[in-house]
Formats: structure tokens, sequence, C-alpha cells
């Protein structure tokens, strides 16, 4: 029953989350969760700004954290923005870039939150067809007929597209706003950040809920030209100017001061990812080759539901969509080592020949 609902909201399919199980103790690698602490300082940040300041609004400005991005990134403060993790950035880049004169376009096996916002702010959108290997055609997203939004590595998949056919679709279309969501760069993709200079319709959207591990604060930013930087503030300001409280805004600048500890521990996923992949391919699985902190994966002797069933009951979980060309996927979060090689030792058990 859905009285007293707008009808821009009747019909929507809201977006579905990773499940979150809290009735016993669980492996989850189904989020993409960092398996590691958050930095040390981002920590002692957090506790410190919690003693003073509480009683008084953050500052709508972000100027600190802002400027912290902008010199790791090698920018002006004027080409970041930031909000309440990169999810709210998309939703607001829905709004600020894209419209009902034209439909926004982006892959048919992407983030799913995508269609969502789309059918949420009323936006028409067109799905492009991934290669047969799941790679991202490049030549399909041109033309200057619309928006474009894509997450580069992609998800579920983890496959990056090479920076020359990001240009592309930038090159490709002059007119308009092109997203690329990079909340899994870190783990091996190739940014985009170096590519504005010359693309002012270019946003690169990043996260701090996966390779620093603040996912429970809601960090996200944005980079880009200052014109498309004031879209969003004007979106941001005409919703909630204060989108960052305190405690998030001292602990993403301190982790963005904390350089070392992100790269060991980026690294220290991504040899975990490069074991795991080797062990799987062992057992018969085929992957994506994967620049994120996860891996998609197949078996071509045992269906996915099957397989994350399987984990289930012995309580691993794993993310599977029930949808066409990836109904037999498992997206596999890259955990601890430990927590690997239970994972391991369950799929060969689930895929062993009796």
């Amino acid at each position: 029953m859905k009285e007293y609902w707008s009808s821009r909201i009747r019909d929507l399919e809201p977006y579905t989350p990773g499940e979150q199980p809290k009735d016993r103790k669980w492996i989850k690698l189904n989020t993409n969760e960092n398996p590691y602490p958050p930095s040390p300082r981002a920590l002692e940040a957090l506790r410190a700004a919690a003693e003073p300041g509480l009683r008084l609004y953050p500052d709508p400005e972000a100027a600190a954290l802002r400027a912290a991005l902008a010199e790791f990134h090698g920018v002006r403060p004027e080409q970041v923005f930031v909000g309440n993790g990169s999810d709210e950035i998309l939703a607001f880049c829905f709004q600020a870039f894209f419209g009902p004169e034209a439909p926004v376009r982006f892959p048919d096996i992407t983030y799913s939150f995508y269609p969502v916002y789309a059918g949420l702010y009323g936006v028409p959108y067109q799905t492009i067809p991934l290669n047969e290997d799941f790679t991202l055609p490049a030549e399909a997203f041109l033309g200057d007929k619309g928006g474009v939004i894509f997450p580069n590595p992609n998800a579920p998949t983890g496959i990056a597209l090479p920076l020359e056919g990001v240009a592309r679709i930038a090159w490709g279309n002059p007119s308009w706003a092109v997203v690329v969501d990079e909340a899994y760069v870190d783990f091996g993709g190739d940014t985009a950040i170096p590519l504005l200079t010359e693309h002012p319709n270019l946003l690169v959207v990043r996260t701090f809920s996966k390779s620093r591990a603040l996912a429970g604060l809601r960090v996200g930013y944005a980079l880009g030209s200052e014109n498309l930087i004031a879209a969003l503030n004007c979106v941001k300001n005409s919703f909630n100017s204060y989108t960052l409280d305190r405690g998030a805004l001292a602990a993403a600048e301190a982790s963005v001061r904390d350089p070392a500890y992100f790269e060991e521990k980026r690294r220290a996923v991504m040899a975990t990812r490069k074991r795991t992949a080797a062990r799987l391919e062992g057992m018969g699985f085929q992957l994506c080759p994967s620049s994120a902190n996860f891996l998609f994966a197949r078996h071509p002797a045992h269906s996915g539901r099957a397989l994350w069933e399987g984990l289930r009951e012995r309580g691993i979980l794993v993310r599977r969509w029930d949808a066409p060309r990836i109904q037999d996927h498992l997206r596999i979060t890259v955990g601890t080592d430990e927590e690997m090689d239970a994972l391991c030792a369950a799929l060969s058990d689930l895929t062993a020949v009796r």
C-alpha cells in the first residue's frame, strides 16, 4: 500500500545494499569493506574532534579537508568538493549535470545505484552493453548525445578502462559532463585526475570508504573544474550545507596526511588479492582481471547460486546478482589472509569432484 506516496517514487525500486546480518559471527566478504583499520592518526583526530566542538556546526566549506585533498592530488582547493560518502556526491551529480532533455549513459553491468538515481530524479537513461569479456567499449559512449557516468574500475567486474579510453569518452562528449566513479581506483587502476586539465567536462568521484577504511564515517569527494564543483555546491547548498560532521572532517583530513599508512594497507590488500586469485584459478574458477579490492569469479561447473548458498551455510558472505550475464558470478571482497584462506577452503570443498 503506497497511499500518500509521491508519484515520483511510487514505482521506484530502491538500491539494495549488501546484507549486514548480526545473528552470528560471519566472514563478511560481501560489501567491499577494508579488512584493516583506518590510520591511527584518523582515529586520534576523530577522538579529539569529539571533545570540544560538537555543540557547534562543522565547517560547511570543509576548508581544511579540501586543502589536504588538493595538496595530495596536485590540484587547487577550488577543484575539490566533499560530501557524505561518494553515494551522496553521485546523487548530486544526477541533479547537477543530467536532466530530462537527454538520457544519461552508463554500462549495463555496473553500480546498481545509477538507475535508482535516474528514476528518483526523472533522468532518462541508456545502458551500454559491456563487451563479451566485460571490458567497457569506449567507442559506444561517444556521440555527444547526453551525459556519461561509469565506475573505473568497474563494479562489480573490477576491470579498469585504460586512461586513453577515459580521455576518449571525455573528448567525445564535449557538451556534457562525464563522471568517472573511482571508488576502487587505489587498488590498481589509473586515476583520471591527470586528465582534468584538458577536459573541463570531466569529474572524478572518490571515496574514503574503501582504501582508507572509513566506510563508517561516510566521506567522499569529487575533483574537477571549478565550474563543475560550483554546480555540485549549488545542489548541496540547496539541500544541506552541513553534509559532513566535525568528526568525519577531522578523521578524513588526518587520513590524507598519513600517506605511508595508506600505501602500506592498499598494497597489503592487493597482495592478498593476487594470492587469492591464483588459488581460485587453480580450482578452475574463471576470474576477471581485477584492479579493485574484490574478485569477480565464476566456476564453469557450478552455478553461482549453489556456491553462494554453500558459502553462506559455512558462515561466509559474498555478493551475487540474479541478473543476465552475471548470475553465475560471485563478487568476493578481499579480506584478511586468514579470511581468504577460509574462503578458499570452503570453495575447494564446494567444487570438489565427488
